[in-house]
């Protein structure tokens, strides 16, 4: 038979009845996402290092009437991604979002870090992510569905200065994306990232706080703004939900337009 266009139906953007588990969820963009996919629908597993922050997002989404439930724990521990896996599925029940906000910068020149540096970056920014999506994958295997999220930086293509280390650990962040994507697409499990640009949080603030550092800063993005942690909201819920269902191993940049302008490197 010819090829007929079906009736069309809109993937639905909510995520009522899903469970999502989110990491760095107690302040920046890590809490804004985690905060975008409970109103959209989720009930969701907050996981930081420190307890005051953490509860005080955890709140904000049980005011949308979401089911929360806060974990503290340290990433930095090889065996922290499974106690925080197993305690959201025991929690919950299932686990239907993966996604992995913590992460650490140390900004220096390349020559001046040390090995002890550079194992700290890498085993919160890459090895705590591939470890926390092996621990998910049995729950979503299971459930035939599931979406992985990376929060990556467009450092991973880009040649920045003083984040030799960081770039190297979310650029090997992408490239598991892509891996993990490839290994369980056929298991229904999706595998993202999202790579944020010139954001103002806790982080950067000193940047920002500073009128002649933040204007250098901005200067060199076509939306004229920094971005804010809720400008990543929008794209973890795309890929979150059925909207985002035939995107595996992709990347979304969210960078004001930073990356396509001449004044990437400024």
């Amino acid at each position: 038979m010819p090829y007929a266009d079906p009736p069309f139906v809109m993937p639905s953007l909510r995520l009522d009845g899903a469970v999502a588990l989110v990491t760095g969820a107690s302040r920046g963009i890590g809490r804004a996402v985690a905060l975008g996919l409970a109103s959209a629908g989720a009930d969701v597993a907050f996981t930081a290092r420190t307890a005051d922050d953490l509860g005080r997002a955890a709140d904000e989404a049980r005011a949308m009437g979401r089911q929360v439930l806060p974990i503290v724990d340290d990433l930095s521990d090889l065996e922290a991604p499974r106690r925080i896996v197993d305690a959201a599925v025991r929690h919950f029940g299932r686990l239907d979002v993966l996604v992995t906000g913590a992460g650490i910068n140390i900004r220096q020149p390349a020559d001046r870090f040390t090995p002890e540096q550079l194992a700290q970056i890498m085993r919160l920014n890459t090895e705590a992510p591939f470890w926390l999506a092996q621990a998910a994958r049995p729950a979503m295997q299971a459930q035939g569905r599931g979406r992985i999220i990376c929060i990556t930086s467009v450092a991973t293509t880009r040649a920045l200065p003083n984040v030799s280390v960081y770039s190297m650990s979310k650029a090997a962040l992408a490239a598991m994306v892509r891996a993990l994507a490839l290994e369980w697409a056929r298991e229904g499990i999706t595998v993202n990232a999202i790579a944020p640009g010139r954001y103002w949080t806790a982080m950067t603030d000193a940047v920002f706080s500073d009128a002649a550092l933040g204007a250098s800063a901005v200067s060199v993005i076509p939306l004229g703004r920094p971005g804010v942690p809720a400008d990543v909201a929008g794209a973890a819920v795309l890929l979150a939900s059925d909207a985002g269902a035939y995107m595996t191993g992709q990347t979304i940049v969210v960078d004001g337009g930073w990356t396509s302008s001449a004044g990437v490197q400024a």
